[in-house]
């Protein structure tokens, strides 16, 4: 396990910015494993209107929450500078909403990484209850 990462060297290799930044924290990397952290407030610009008077964080952020934690496990096989992008989702399931005050532990392993394409397993909870799942597939920029 490596130590964890801080905001600031997550925006040196994380190439999104407020308000679409949404890894807060690197909690853990191990071999081909990462476990990262949001924080879930209510200033999120999002839930100004999903929903008015029941704030629900959309499940597609969660995902791309999930996306960005997956780079970490990434990193090494990506060049600096080098972007990787979605190219597909496979089994998403969402579980349990995630609403302000939540802290998001996202999860991913790297399944494969070879000739520029990446897959992970990744999921998220929140107090160790499973909210979301998916197998995210990346295509790296040449």
């Amino acid at each position: 396990m490596t130590t964890p990462l801080e905001i600031q060297t997550i925006m040196q290799q994380l190439p999104h910015r407020y308000p679409f930044l949404l890894v807060d924290r690197v909690l853990e990397r191990g071999e081909g494993t990462v476990k990262a952290l949001k924080n879930v407030t209510i200033n999120e610009p999002f839930f100004a209107g999903h929903f008015p008077g029941q704030p629900i964080m959309p499940g597609v952020l969660i995902l791309e929450a999930l996306a960005q934690a997956s780079m970490f496990v990434m990193d090494d096989q990506l060049k600096p500078g080098q972007i990787a992008f979605l190219a597909g989702l496979e089994g998403v399931r969402f579980k349990k909403p995630v609403t302000p005050g939540d802290q998001l532990i996202l999860e991913a392993k790297l399944e494969f990484f070879r000739r520029g394409l990446g897959k992970t397993t990744v999921k998220a909870s929140v107090d160790g209850v499973l909210v979301a799942e998916a197998v995210i597939l990346f295509a790296v920029q040449k």
